[in-house]
């Protein structure tokens, strides 16, 4: 038996949001927390009422130990780490572009490893969260941390050479599309309205929009040629957005991010 349910080396904004969505599965206390600097780690534990320890406390005592800490301290980390974890303990990471194999040299082959690649929705329940794993993790045990992880949103099995790209879309995509909300809100003010309803308004819209993508399994291209009316005024919104290259841009984006994510998988 463990101690913990869960446990974090490192409670950042992505570990922090899965360390809140895993206390409303489990209870505060099977969830314990260990930051960069004790005044982190209890800050952390005093928003979510977990338990915050050593590093050491997280690797011994917690049925998933979960990687949060930056790519780049990767072999600095676990090599002093590989030998401390408990071998029963199944090992989460959510370190961009690392590999199952990677981690498999520094932990051991035999060794259970989740890898995972959430984005920051999963706050508020409404993720996506993308995993893989290597063969030592049991069916029974993936099942244990979907059900874990239940209130974070969905979570999609995908095969590891497609998660980097997979990631480049939702795990970066939160931020571009933050970006597009603001700019939509900045021409809701520029026409007139006050801020505070033009940001509603437009989150509200692209809430409602992904909703439409996702219920109605129809194609964007299709949904989006319903709302343009011949000659009207969204056509003509459609047209401003074509001539600044704006899909061309999301699509330089989205290519930009899986590029510095196989980059950090080599460091």
């Amino acid at each position: 038996m463990f101690k913990y349910k869960a446990g974090f080396i490192g409670a950042g904004n992505m570990g922090g949001a899965l360390a809140q969505a895993i206390c409303k599965t489990a209870q505060p206390e099977n969830v314990i927390v260990s930051c960069k600097t004790e005044e982190e780690a209890e800050k952390v534990s005093k928003r979510l009422s977990c338990v915050c320890g050593s590093v050491e406390d997280v690797v011994k005592n917690s049925q998933f130990v979960f990687l949060g800490f930056k790519p780049q301290n990767l072999s600095e980390i676990l090599a002093d780490l590989s030998e401390k974890i408990n071998k029963k303990s199944i090992v989460v990471s959510m370190l961009a572009g690392v590999s199952l194999t990677t981690l498999e040299s520094i932990l051991g082959k035999d060794r259970k490893i989740i890898r995972i690649m959430p984005n920051t929705p999963c706050t508020v329940g409404k993720g996506m969260m993308l995993m893989c794993e290597n063969e030592a993790v049991y069916d029974a045990e993936i099942e244990d941390f979907k059900d874990m992880m239940s209130c974070s949103g969905e979570i999609d099995e995908i095969p590891e050479n497609l998660i980097d790209a997979a990631s480049a879309v939702s795990g970066c995509g939160p931020a571009f599309v933050y970006m597009f909300i603001e700019a939509l809100a900045d021409g809701g003010v520029k026409c007139g309205l006050p801020r505070d309803k033009a940001v509603k308004y437009a989150a509200q819209t692209l809430l409602g929009s992904g909703a439409m993508v996702l219920e109605t399994g129809r194609h964007p291209e299709e949904l989006k040629d319903a709302v343009c009316s011949p000659g009207g005024s969204t056509i003509e919104g459609v047209h401003a957005l074509e001539n600044g290259a704006f899909r061309c841009s999301v699509i330089d984006a989205v290519e930009a991010a899986f590029e510095k994510t196989k980059e950090l998988g080599k460091k």
